[in-house]
């Protein structure tokens, strides 16, 4: 086995609990669980290169992730490059690209650390591809995803079997996922073989020693208020909420509810949470019930969104919200949500209007906008957090200004972080209009005072350029989206006669929203909607116009001056424009992104960096950012709405976080020793599981030397089955099977369906041509029907039938062809086809555990070789037309036991309609020669 010493190499670990931890590490085998952000992979990639530099090495990276793998190869090389170790040879990726056999067992053979999807690493490990005794070690990613089901925990059996000696590392991240359950660090441990945990929270002694020393980032923190209409909002959501989850518990009262709270709503996994209690009762529930526990998950993304989108967005959100939950009064779609019904529900509508507009925009009888009487007058209200990040920008702006040589080695750069994309984009846009404004109260005369150091505005920064924008494209999305809503949900889809100007051919009707159209430059005019004299049309009004919104949306000049810079693409002659910024003008926008962040520090040494929405890894990244550089100074800007969600939800994950490793640490103190090999069965044992004791007279069948086998498709290794099997001490053998997806005996073959998979191939067609063809090859062929775990055990539609539902709903659900039907359909084509019911994989291992019980194992070559030759099966006998077979048996007198001599003996049908009584009789017997000659003799014109 290849050595696992490596020689004296160059470390990256700056802190003393980074090197304490890589020591432990190197000792001995262990679960590391440590706090998120404190630079778990900077630990990995650290230990890896220092098997890497070793050289003759065989590591096995599981559960890395695509931005991981590149994470961990180009430090790999960094480390590599520094040390100058000559035998590294980096990180290595196999996955699902093209890559032939015999290349993997090369690289195999020749070393190195590899990041293998667990897949492929299952199945090249049982065919032999690579010898898991060659292996020096496996670093295992994301353990708390390491369940008794998982590729991965097979993978891991497979490999302690065969290798006791290779070392086992493992590491998580993510504490939460760790305390649910029964004893649940013991069960991790059990699944990944180790015997050792190993615990390093944030409020660690060495952690906290590390990153709370002498020097320290510059934290400015801003509790910023929200405005009255967004506190009342909040407050109608929250109410919203808090009816949902009454509404789950009276309903669900044999169910654990502890975690069912309004502070626990707030989280990304509450979902999840409760659909777990759901889901094994989930056909056993009212449509009402179902219904609730999908609006939370939308009342969740309300409250999202109020904090991150602006005014006009938000409210173009809960427009789209409140056309898919509430169906119009005529429609036969869809049923009113629960929450919709309160007052709560009405408040958060008018106020989210009245953020951006009051009045009406209305549309008459043939789709033209018309007037309100009330005067409609625009409101845009900006998100308060935008005025402060303006001063903020206008401080550092001062003081670069006023202080430019800062002796350190940051850059000048300013990061702003936010939480996604979206917000990013709106910063953007915020920050190239914020200043357009004022240059519009100015007029079109700019004449710099060049005597003044620090020029002076006449008002500050604000988004009403923007928002003028966006309630531009709002108004003519809002009538044309109420044009398409009514459309979709109407009665009756008559078209609707075609006017002049072609508003409502099919053609348009077919289109989606007017906001789905193509970016437009300024200078044709904004989507369309402005004439040549700067008077506002709506998208379905070519002629009329709301006089209501006044000059104050009408583009100024300065409007369409500016605009074209702001919607020009920013790649149009690229060419004449080559340059490199200098770091020190630099604002940069970038979203979190997990442990990437690191390398983003790393890369771009910010001076200033603006938290837009807190983060709880975020801020330890810069901790040890901070720690890691002590000749970098970084001000830090902490910016949260007071009061709000965001500051509930960054409170409420540093507590759980914390609670989280309590519980670990209160568990490891009192856990038993879990032996890591002890409970894996010897291949000794194996064989002696065949033994079947239940014999009559007490007798004994002898034991024989061949192990169970199954031999398992390759496609079946993304289900769980293949490792609950092979933990039943059963061999499974990978390979490409043409027909069935696990062969038990010569004899058994088996189509395993999930319910999902069991529908779309009896719509498809698909599940009658597998049993036909197993049909064709094996005396006992059968289907499984695998219901998921903890799910549950039913065919009944997830639909209610009650007075939820309209009638005409209904009447379509009991119309449609249900799935129980199309089963009965093909056990009456198929009468041999034997149908598995399994509640779960357990069931399932169990059940092809007791078919195998005195039956013949399995050849792999011959299941392979199956249904490859035409015209012959696996015994060589002869293959016939399965539709053939089936008219033959609707002839009277052909039974399952004569019909096998007459298909042998007669080639087709039309030869057994010429045949006379005479040459029947020794195939089939008298009787029944004069019954299939009378069938074919018989005149249905005279019937």
């Amino acid at each position: 086995m290849p050595s696992n010493e490596s020689a004296p190499v160059k470390l990256s670990l700056p802190l003393e609990y980074q090197r304490e931890i890589f020591n432990e590490l190197r000792s001995e085998d262990e679960l590391l669980i440590i706090a998120r952000g404190v630079g778990l992979l900077r630990i990995i990639t650290n230990l890896l290169h220092s098997y890497d530099a070793a050289g003759n090495n065989l590591i096995i990276v599981l559960g890395a992730d695509e931005r991981e793998n590149g994470w961990i190869g180009e430090a790999l090389a960094e480390h590599a490059a520094v040390s100058g170790a000559t035998k590294a040879k980096g990180l290595s990726l196999v996955n699902t690209d093209a890559m032939s056999v015999e290349t993997r067992g090369k690289m195999y053979s020749q070393g190195g650390i590899f990041s293998i999807t667990s897949q492929i690493l299952v199945v090249d490990m049982l065919a032999g591809l690579m010898d898991p005794a060659s292996i020096t070690g496996i670093v295992a990613l994301h353990a708390e995803r390491i369940i008794a089901t998982s590729t991965e925990a097979f993978i891991l059996r497979i490999y302690r079997q065969k290798n006791k000696n290779g070392f086992l590392k493992a590491f998580s991240d993510n504490p939460e996922p760790l305390c649910t359950g029964f004893s649940p660090l013991a069960t991790i441990m059990r699944n990944l073989f180790l015997r050792k945990p190993s615990i390093y929270p944030r409020f660690h002694v060495t952690i906290n020693e590390s990153l709370e020393g002498k020097r320290k980032a510059e934290v400015i923190e801003f509790t910023v208020d929200m405005s009255e209409s967004m506190t009342t909002i909040q407050n109608a959501v929250l109410g919203c909420i808090q009816m949902s989850i009454s509404e789950l518990k009276k309903g669900n009262t044999g169910l654990d509810m502890e975690e069912w709270t309004p502070e626990s709503a707030l989280q990304k996994n509450f979902d999840t949470i409760v659909r777990r209690q759901l889901d094994p009762i989930w056909h056993r529930l009212s449509f009402r019930t179902k219904r609730v526990a999908q609006d939370l998950t939308l009342l969740r993304n309300i409250l999202h969104n109020l904090l991150t989108l602006d005014a006009v967005k938000f409210l173009q959100y809960l427009d789209t919200v409140h056309a898919a939950a509430k169906a119009p009064s005529n429609s036969r779609f869809g049923v009113d949500t629960t929450w919709l019904l309160l007052p709560e529900a009405e408040q958060m509508f008018s106020t989210a209007k009245r953020r951006v507009y009051t009045g009406k925009i209305t549309t008459d009888a043939t789709g033209r906008a018309v007037e309100d009487m009330s005067v409609l007058r625009p409101v845009l209200e900006e998100l308060p957090k935008w005025k402060i990040l303006a001063e903020i920008l206008d401080e550092i702006e001062r003081e670069v200004y006023f202080h430019p040589h800062i002796q350190d080695d940051s850059n000048g750069t300013i990061l702003i972080m936010c939480g996604d994309n979206a917000t990013c984009q709106q910063l953007r846009e915020f920050l190239r209009t914020m200043h357009l404004e004022a240059q519009n109260a100015e007029g079109t005369n700019e004449e710099d005072d060049e005597e003044d150091e620090w020029p002076s505005r006449n008002s500050g920064p604000s988004g009403a350029f923007m928002m003028r924008q966006r309630l531009r494209n709002y108004v003519n999305w809002r009538v044309g989206f109420s044009k398409v809503r009514d459309s979709l949900f109407s009665e009756n889809q008559k078209a609707p006669d075609e006017s002049k100007d072609g508003r409502n051919s099919p053609a348009t009707r077919g289109r989606g929203p007017p906001n789905k159209r193509r970016r437009v430059r300024a200078s044709s005019s904004v989507a369309s909607g402005l004439s040549r004299n700067g008077t506002f049309h709506t998208a379905g009004d070519r002629d009329g116009h709301i006089a209501s919104l006044l000059a104050d949306l009408q583009p100024s000049d300065m409007d369409g001056a500016q605009a074209g810079e702001i919607g020009a693409d920013p790649l149009n002659d690229m060419d004449d424009y080559y340059e490199l910024y200098d770091m020190n003008d630099l604002l940069l926008i970038h979203p979190y992104d997990g442990d990437m962040n690191e390398h983003l520090l790393e890369e771009v040494k910010p001076r200033y960096v603006i938290m837009y929405e807190p983060d709880v890894t975020f801020v330890r990244q810069l901790e040890v950012y901070r720690s890691s550089h002590f000749d970098r100074k970084v001000r830090v800007y902490f910016m949260y709405y007071g009061g709000s969600v965001e500051e509930q939800r960054f409170l409420t994950v540093m507590r759980r976080e914390k609670d989280a490793f309590t519980k670990l640490i209160k568990e490891r103190a009192s856990m038993a020793i879990t032996l890591d090999t002890a409970h894996i069965a010897t291949a000794e044992e194996s064989f002696l599981r065949t033994i079947n004791t239940r014999i009559a007279g007490g007798g004994r069948v002898a034991a024989t030397q061949v192990p169970p086998r199954v031999v398992v498709d390759l496609r079946e290794f993304r289900s769980s089955l293949p490792s609950l099997l092979h933990g039943r001490s059963v061999q499974v053998v990978p390979c490409l099977l043409t027909v069935g997806d696990y062969v038990l005996t010569p004899d058994i073959c088996i189509e395993r369906k999930s319910v999902s998979d069991l529908i779309s191939s009896l719509n498809s067609g698909r599940l009658y041509n597998q049993a036909e063809t197993m049909l064709q090859h094996y005396k006992s062929p059968m289907l499984l029907i695998e219901f998921s775990q903890n799910k549950s055990f039913t065919l009944e539609p997830f639909a209610d039938l009650t007075n939820s539902a309209s009638t005409a709903a209904r009447e379509a659900m009991l119309s449609a062809p249900d799935l129980q039907g199309k089963l009965v359909m093909l056990t009456l084509a198929f009468p041999r086809l034997r149908i598995i019911w399994s509640s779960d994989p357990y069931q399932t291992a169990q059940i092809f555990e007791e078919l195998k019980k005195l039956q013949e194992e399995p050849n792999p070559i011959k299941a392979v070789q199956t249904g490859l030759e035409d015209g012959d099966d696996a015994d060589g006998q002869k293959v016939f037309n399965q539709t053939t077979l089936d008219m033959l048996r609707e002839v009277p007198g052909i039974t399952e036991k004569n019909m096998s001599r007459i298909t042998l003996e007669v080639e087709n049908m039309r030869d057994l309609a010429n045949m006379d009584e005479q040459d029947i009789e020794p195939l089939v017997g008298k009787a029944v020669a004069r019954q299939i000659r009378h069938f074919f003799d018989k005149n249905v014109a005279d019937e």
